[in-house]
């Protein structure tokens, strides 16, 4: 592991902690007031618990970086409160806690290929695709006459997420959803 000096911590990067906890930085500000020595403050994310924390540190104090390693896995299937990914060079099955996931889930299917951050051979944190498709098994019919206003309505996709989307959109119709914010895209292009 490299040590180095908090003030070349930038953001993005993964820091393990005085409590042996690996920390995401989210945000810096460096602060040297006239003839005081200069403050650091660093916004981390404690990647085991998700809690947000601002610590205020000396620029040159020292702190080790946590070395990561992202491979690709697909999604394989749910064994009680795991989820089983397969690495795809090895083959290797790799199972993940549903509390790192959380409500990512939604977004997945059997199959689909996701990238694991792994740190010392175990899964941290899943990073899946911008875009993802799934097919909607629930919605209700378009209202006739209802074009005055743009209307949209509940849907239920194959995940089981539920979303809104135009009065257009089918039961049985493959659309493109955005992961980070859960909003329709589109149609998927077949």
């Amino acid at each position: 592991m490299a040590s180095i000096e908090y003030v070349d911590v930038r953001r993005g990067m993964v820091i393990i902690g005085e409590d042996k906890n690996l920390y995401q930085c989210l945000d810096r500000d460096l602060n040297t007031p006239g003839n005081w020595r200069a403050i650091l403050q660093l916004k981390l994310r404690n990647l085991k618990t998700g809690s947000i924390t601002l610590n205020r540190v000396r620029p040159q104090d020292k702190v080790e970086v946590a070395f990561l390693d992202k491979r690709p896995f697909t999604y394989s299937y749910k064994e009680g409160s795991d989820y089983i990914f397969m690495d795809n060079e090895t083959y290797e099955q790799m199972p993940m806690p549903a509390e790192i996931i959380g409500d990512q889930m939604k977004y997945l299917k059997e199959n689909d290929v996701v990238q694991l951050t792994m740190y010392e051979g175990k899964p941290i944190d899943v990073e899946l695709p911008a875009t993802v498709e799934l097919k909607v098994i629930e919605t209700e019919p378009a209202l006739k006459g209802a074009t005055a206003a743009a209307q949209y309505k509940p849907a239920t996709l194959e995940t089981g997420l539920k979303i809104t989307v135009p009065p257009f959109i089918q039961a049985g119709e493959v659309l493109q959803i955005d992961t980070r914010t859960g909003e329709y895209l589109g149609r998927a292009k077949q």
